[in-house]
């Protein structure tokens, strides 16, 4: 993966991390989608194949 850019707005935090509307990579723009629950930590299953998910577990979905 490529080095991710904040593109939207701030629209909140999670365990002290800002939370973007949006970001971006040098390929794709995703959009915030929901938190994962932590149970025993993050796992890829978690995850759908159009999604990222950076610490403290937000997951952002890839645009079409």
């Amino acid at each position: 993966m490529n080095h991710l850019h904040k593109s939207g707005p701030k629209v909140g935090t999670y365990l002290g991390r800002p939370i973007f509307k949006s970001i971006n990579d040098d390929e794709h723009n995703y959009t915030f989608d929901r938190i994962a629950p932590y149970a025993e930590g993050w796992t890829p299953h978690q995850l759908g194949k159009q999604e990222l998910m950076l610490e403290p577990g937000l997951i952002y979905t890839r645009c079409a």
